[in-house]
């Protein structure tokens, strides 16, 4: 009572800190009338001064006030905008490090300008995050044109660049680009064999636009660089064909963790099939032998238990395309992971592509993190505070409207069952459509989406449906849904990036009405004249009519979901009506909510097509939310914990190797490996504290043939009197640096440095890899341990420093084994060496527990190749194969993803190798 008082009296918190900078607010306008008075080019030379004084001494801070101010008449003059006060508490948050929670319509987009162009002065580089490609380019153009007018370069990254555009792209002071390319570069630099080949600098500050989605949604899934492993097409579909034979008795589906298990009757079911089809080792599904067997069968049952079709994914021109579970998107070229994608493919009877095996990853979490500032900004990001500050460090502060709401949002609408919840949308749409009211609705799945356009059209009701089917015209339908009249269903309208304007956008009709015309000309300009009348006029009515209205099918397991379908309406002091309809057969409450209260209820009490609307149901669904919000915090929680232990070992693996770059040189590392592993495998055969007659000379004679590569007289020096381990290792370290000096010599000391960098990156790189793969497997096991009364995630950490240890003794043994059994031919000197084709990589951002995907791409851009000139080695290595002058011999003889033979840098397969 006492703090609801005090909040009455002074405010809470949030208003207070706003309240704070209201001083700033003001020094910020004192500069207005002096800026407004410069000419262009006055304007624009404020960024050198501004420069100028960072390098004498003064901190950003000291310039915000100016430079903000410079960035608001910068605004005006060329996109017409004026920055509001409101705007500029959002960028002090951003600059602040912290979350600027601004509702829809108050623009963000130019709000991400002051924080950008302050934080871009020191020229360390700027990175501005979207959550779609098309929003990275449209951003960079309409925002870069106050960026390149105060004399600030701006770079844009999408999918299919070549290094070297993506390279200058970074080099830019600003630089625009999804989350999953900013992280997907880093993984790829890091898989690089020389500096001049990475294309990012090191991190200084970043703004996230739709910050929840990207540091909440999308951090449950890793970023995964991988790449090809054997066919296994005909064991899924023999897999496939089993499990299809089976009934629901056979196994437990669990909706709540999207879980399938056999049941003991349905596992012996499948022993019998398998044994019938001699796909089972002996007698028992879960012998060792019958391991990937089980595997197989895990992710069948999956794919036909759990995953749906038009739900989870469609199929498209004979291919499982996943459909995005936040966005509703259809992910082209997106692949689920450990054979789940094979899997459904099986079960759609469509070709079956090779799995995949995991290069590098990172967690979003651990990724963001690397920055020294971010920044973020959404329209709902206030349920998520805690988060926010518990992983990432930063507050969420909450920006008043430039404008009031108007929208008015109103209870939610609850019914028996789905037929006549469906029923009652409808009549709610078709009256809302006679007075000219537009609507958007809001749905989960494409499933819903069609099954509710099947009763609207049933109805007479003229509408369009927005989802992964038709998402080639997502932008021109998102941009009509405030014309009088328009009734539009989306699926989840969370980021879409394309502001509903009632009355209709000039933009997207002038695209669809005369898509002919060019910008600038005099037809133009008529056409759009007449337009802008039309729209001015509808707007009115739209205005009249009460302004958008917002229809949810259902809510979300997140609130955040349901606020920035709500927030949708009522933009910028618009008037606007939401709500919500529910019913029983709503996934949320079927899975999540309290099932036995709302059944006895509503069955009880409900006649067929009768609605209850009461504020306590509605609470009760917000605690069904505010479950699941929990339990997805806690998945999160537990990826971050695991990809800790993970992201310690990384940074020591990714040092390593920019060091290694870096270096002129590596023998001192080489020769240290070499002692290491001469000492390791002399203590294995002379264990300390034995006696000469215990050791395993044969054993350590062996060993040192296979290892390094010489023929030590060992019984010689057996019969000497004091022979001891520290001798015995000595003299085997002088006879291996004897056999070394002798290959440097043979051929050179500059060449024999690049081969011993080039062989060290790639043995680190093959054993981080493997090191990676057995780290998924014991993850995936770890939880067992929870059975003998041991915590999984101590247990990880332990079991994961183990085998980091012992993958860096690994690293030192085949590093010396390389080196000492290397053998040179010799080669024409005008020939380069040809290098090893590198594989398509495939990047892909999967749940670890779910296996959803939202990103991924075939054409991830190469991980790196090895650069230096190397001589032939005694492996079977061709002479280069291209005739440099002659572009019609590279198709048959160039990698599609090696750097082109011109020389531009580029990949083959997007320069020469282009089709046609």
């Amino acid at each position: 009572m006492f703090a609801g008082i005090a909040k009455a009296i002074f405010g809470s918190s949030n208003d207070r800190y706003v309240k704070s900078m209201q001083p700033l607010i003001g020094r910020i306008a004192g500069f207005e009338p002096t800026l407004a008075a410069m000419s262009d080019e006055e304007l624009a030379a404020q960024t050198a001064r501004f420069r100028e004084r960072l390098a004498a001494g003064d901190t950003l801070d000291s310039l915000l006030p100016e430079a903000f101010a410079t960035v608001r008449e910068a605004a005006k003059r060329v996109l017409g905008q004026r920055h509001y006060d409101v705007q500029m508490v959002g960028g002090i948050v951003l600059h602040r490090g912290e979350i600027a929670e601004m509702r829809t319509g108050e623009g963000k987009t130019l709000v991400a300008t002051l924080a950008t162009y302050l934080n871009a002065l020191p020229g360390n580089g700027v990175h501005v995050v979207t959550v779609n490609d098309y929003l990275a380019s449209r951003d960079a153009e309409w925002m870069g044109r106050v960026y390149r007018f105060l004399g600030l370069a701006v770079g844009v990254i999408v999918p299919n660049l070549s290094d070297q555009e993506r390279r200058d792209a970074y080099a830019s002071d600003i630089t625009y680009g999804t989350n999953n390319e900013f992280g997907f570069d880093y993984l790829r630099d890091n898989m690089k064999y020389d500096r001049a080949m990475m294309v990012q600098r090191p991190f200084a500050y970043a703004v996230v636009d739709e910050v929840d989605s990207v540091l909440i949604d999308e951090a449950r899934t890793p970023l995964i660089i991988s790449g090809p492993t054997e066919d296994k097409s005909e064991l899924y579909l023999r897999v496939d064909t089993i499990v299809k034979q089976i009934d629901p008795a056979d196994y437990e589906h669990d909706e709540k963790q999207r879980s399938v298990i056999l049941t003991e009757d349905g596992t012996e079911r499948i022993e019998r099939a398998l044994e019938a089809a001699g796909m089972l080792e002996g007698d028992n599904l879960y012998d060792f032998e019958n391991t990937q067997v089980v595997h197989h069968l895990n992710q069948a049952l999956r794919a036909n238990v759990v995953f749906k079709r038009d739900t989870d994914y469609i199929v498209k021109d004979g291919k499982v395309i996943i459909i995005d579970e936040f966005t509703g998107r259809m992910m082209d070229g997106r692949r689920w992971s450990d054979g789940l994608h094979q899997a459904v493919e099986a079960k759609e009877g469509v070709n079956i592509e090779p799995e995949n095996q995991t290069l590098a990853s990172i967690t979003f979490q651990n990724f963001f993190r690397m920055y020294p500032k971010l920044g973020g900004m959404t329209g709902t990001a206030a349920t998520e505070a805690n988060e926010f500050y518990q992983i990432y460090k930063m507050n969420v502060v909450t920006i008043p409207t430039n404008v009031p709401v108007r929208r008015i949002d109103e209870d939610d609408e609850f019914y028996k069952n789905l037929g006549d919840k469906f029923a009652a949308i409808t009549k709610g749409i078709r009256s809302k459509q006679e007075t000219g009211q537009p609507v958007l609705v809001g749905t989960v799945s494409i499933e819903k989406s069609e099954l509710l356009s099947e009763f609207l059209t049933k109805e007479g009701v003229t509408h369009n449906v927005l989802n992964a089917r038709y998402h080639e015209q997502e932008a021109l339908i998102v941009a009509q849904a405030g014309r009088l009249r328009a009734v539009t269903i989306a699926t989840n309208m969370a980021g879409r990036g394309t502001d509903i304007q009632l009355g209709g956008n000039l933009e997207y009709r002038m695209l669809a009405e005369h898509p002919g015309l060019e910008s600038g000309t005099m037809e133009y300009e008529a056409a759009a004249e007449r337009i802008r009348g039309e729209i001015a006029l509808e707007k009115e009515a739209v205005l009249a009519a009460g302004g958008l209205f917002v229809l949810g099918t259902e809510r979300h397991e997140s609130r955040r979901i349901d606020n920035q379908l709500r927030g949708r309406s009522g933009r910028q002091g618009d008037p606007g009506l939401s709500r919500f309809y529910l019913s029983l057969d709503d996934d949320l409450l079927r899975i999540f909510g309290p099932q036995t209260m709302f059944a006895r209820m509503m069955n009880k009490n409900l006649e067929d097509g009768e609605a209850i609307v009461s504020p306590w149901i509605s609470k009760a669904i917000e605690t069904a939310q505010k479950k699941v919000e929990a339990r997805n915090y806690d998945i999160r929680k537990q990826v971050v914990e695991y990809d800790d232990v993970m992201n310690d070992q990384r940074k020591v693996v990714y040092e390593q190797r920019s060091d290694i770059m870096d270096s002129e040189t590596v023998d001192d590392v080489v020769a240290d490996m070499r002692a290491e592993t001469i000492n390791a495998v002399v203590g294995l055969a002379c264990p300390p504290g034995s006696y000469p007659e215990q050791w395993d000379m044969e054993t350590l004679k062996t060993a040192l043939a296979d290892i390094v590569s010489i023929d030590a007289p060992i019984e010689a020096w057996m019969q000497e009197e004091r022979v001891d381990p520290e001798l015995i290792t000595t003299r085997v370290t002088e006879l291996s640096e004897a056999a070394m000096a002798a290959k440097v010599a043979e051929i050179g000391p500059e060449m024999w440095r690049d081969i011993e960098k080039s062989i060290l990156l790639q043995t680190l790189d093959h054993h981080w890899k493997e090191h990676l793969s057995t780290l998924d497997a014991l993850r995936q096991v770890i939880h067992l341990r929870s059975y003998a009364q041991k915590t999984p995630i101590n247990e990880y950490k332990q079991e994961g420093f183990a085998l980091f240890e012992r993958m860096l003794s690994d690293i030192r043994e085949d590093v010396t084994r390389s080196l000492s059994q290397i053998r040179f031919q010799t080669a024409p000197s005008d020939l380069p060496t040809q290098l090893p084709p590198m594989p398509d990589f495939i990047t892909t951002h999967i749940d670890p527990l779910t296996g959803l995907d939202d990103s991924a791409d075939r054409d991830g851009g190469t991980a790196g190749f090895v650069t230096t000139r190397l001589p032939p080695l005694s492996i079977a290595q061709p002479d280069f194969p291209v005739d440099l002058g002659d572009p019609s011999t590279w198709e048959a003889k160039v990698s599609r993803n090696a750097p082109c033979p011109c020389g531009s840098g580029r990949k083959y397969k997007h320069c020469h190798g282009q089709a046609g």
